[in-house]
This record gives C-alpha cells, sequence and structure tokens, in this order.
C-alpha cells in the first residue's frame, strides 16, 4: 500500500506566503530587491578577498566562505519562492524537494561550524595575540574550513538519504515556501521514527557542537576585554569582534524560531521561516562588509 501511495505522489503543494495576489505581487517586487542585494554583495565580497593581497588573513578567509554560503542559501530557495509569487499553482516534484532540502541542510549546517570556527579566530585575536600567527597557520584554517563542509555534508548526506526512502500518502502539502528535510517527515506515512531519531541527534550534536564553543570563547573574549584598564582600549578590541558576535545573533536566533516551532503554517512560523532563508544572509552581509 505505501509502494503503491509513494508512485502515485510525484509532487508537494508549497502552501506559500499569502494567497492575495497584490499582496504576492508587493512580496515578489520586495524579495527580488533582497535577493538581487544578497546575491550581488555576496559575490562582490568574495571577489574583492580574493583579488586584494592585503585581504588573504585568516579572518578574511574564513568570510570569504561565509559569504559564499550565504550566496548559496539564498540561491536554492528565493528564485523558487520568486516563482511561485507569479504562479496560482505552487508545486514542486517530489526529487526537487529533496535536492532543495539537501542543499538548504548542507549550507545551514556548514555555516554553523563555520560561524563557530571564526569566533576561535577572535578568540585567538584578543586571549592569544602574541601567539596569533602561530596558532592561525594557513594550513589550520584550510583544516578548518573543509572541516565545516565535512560536518555539515556528513549530517545533511544521511539525513537526505534517509528521507529518500520515505513513501509519501495523501497529505501532500508543506505548510512553508520551501522544501526542508524536517517538513517532509510529517508528510509521510512511513514510520519516521528512525528518521526522527537521527535528526534530533544530528541536531544536537551540531547545534550544542558549535554553539557551546562559540559561547565559551565568547565569555574568554568578555572577560580579556573586561580586564582591560582603559575605556578606549576595550571599545577598540570589542569592535574587532562586534560583527561577528551580530552575524552568530542573526544566524543562531532566526535559526532557532524558524526551527523550534512545530509545523504548522501559521504566519508567525511563515514570518521566522522568509526571516531565516530570505533575510538573514542580507543581514549577515551588511553587518560584516
Amino acid at each position: 500500500m505505501a509502494s503503491g501511495n509513494h508512485s502515485t505522489i510525484t509532487k508537494f503543494f508549497l502552501l506559500g506566503l499569502s494567497p492575495d495576489f497584490h499582496i504576492q505581487a508587493v512580496l515578489f517586487v520586495l524579495f527580488l530587491e533582497i535577493h538581487f542585494l544578497t546575491i550581488m554583495g555576496n559575490f562582490m565580497m568574495v571577489l574583492v578577498i580574493r583579488a586584494d593581497s592585503h585581504l588573504h588573513t585568516p579572518m578574511y578567509f574564513f568570510l570569504s566562505h561565509l559569504f559564499f554560503l550565504d550566496l548559496c542559501l539564498s540561491s536554492v530557495t528565493v528564485p523558487k519562492m520568486l516563482k511561485d509569487l507569479l504562479s496560482e499553482t505552487k508545486t514542486i516534484s517530489v526529487k526537487g524537494c529533496l535536492v532543495q532540502g539537501f542543499f538548504v541542510f548542507i549550507t545551514v549546517g556548514t555555516e554553523g561550524c563555520l560561524l563557530s570556527v571564526m569566533v576561535y579566530d577572535r578568540y585567538a585575536t584578543i586571549c592569544h595575540f602574541l601567539f596569533y600567527a602561530q596558532m592561525m597557520k594557513k594550513q589550520l584554517c584550510v583544516q578548518l574550513v573543509w572541516g565545516s563542509w565535512g560536518l555539515g555534508a556528513l549530517s545533511t548526506f544521511i539525513n537526505t538519504l534517509l528521507a529518500a526512502n520515505l513513501h509519501f500518502c495523501e497529505n501532500h502539502t508543506i505548510s512553508r515556501y520551501s522544501c526542508e528535510v524536517p517538513s517532509l517527515l510529517s508528510l509521510s506515512c512511513s514510520d519516521v521514527s528512525t528518521n526522527l531519531i537521527v535528526l534530533l541527534c544530528s541536531s544536537l550534536m551540531h547545534g550544542f557542537g558549535t554553539l557551546l564553543p562559540t559561547v565559551s570563547s565568547y565569555a574568554r573574549i568578555v572577560s580579556t576585554i573586561l580586564s582591560i584598564s582603559s575605556t578606549a582600549g576595550r571599545s577598540k578590541v570589542f569592535s574587532t569582534c562586534s560583527t561577528h558576535l551580530t552575524a552568530v545573533s542573526f544566524f543562531f536566533g532566526s535559526g532557532f524560531l524558524c526551527y523550534l516551532m512545530p509545523t504548522s503554517g501559521s504566519p508567525l512560523e511563515l514570518i521566522f521561516s522568509v526571516q531565516y532563508g530570505v533575510v538573514t544572509p542580507m543581514l549577515i552581509l551588511l553587518s560584516t562588509a
């Protein structure tokens, strides 16, 4: 029976942002502008960092990968959303949904790891200034970036492959504007207990594995800053990590709001989803540029 249902379900319906045509037109113009600024801004920042030899430092090396990840995240979800805003029927094939969910998963997972790596770079800069060159050698920086991609890819492959084996029945409406692996579990008529356990374990390991080092490093950074006697000195040192702190706040804050809410299709859930997938990449660009 499951096999038969699976063979008949070839596409999902996306709930979208609003059924009102006039609101959709306004949202299309707004998100098109945001998408254009995000793509061009991140692309130009990557080119500038690669072209200017003065920016070939660990901090800008990590930033170039952060800009590339935000460019990818915006490119994976926003073009389909813009197309759907102009369409009466908002659909996506099952395979297309899995592909989109795969790329969303890997970019978000890798970006979380990379932000944790970047806070270690700030920790080395502020707390161990005299040994910074020895601590942040080029080879280590490359290994940290590839490690971030590797951890993001590992979690993504496991969860996506499990989702690809699911069977889908009558319920095939996704209450968001894009496909993500967690959204597919509620649509399946298969036993998703294994998927839920793996997703929960990977999310906890990934979340706490990136958030705890970030909080710990910032605690040491704040302690070091407070030990500086002059106000001007404290302000100067704090300014070196304020942009990263802003990026971390945008990423983890909007991510928790987006994924901790139950999948219900409520207006608040859609707002958090748009903020995370569309607005946050632009805000991170503006805060670090």
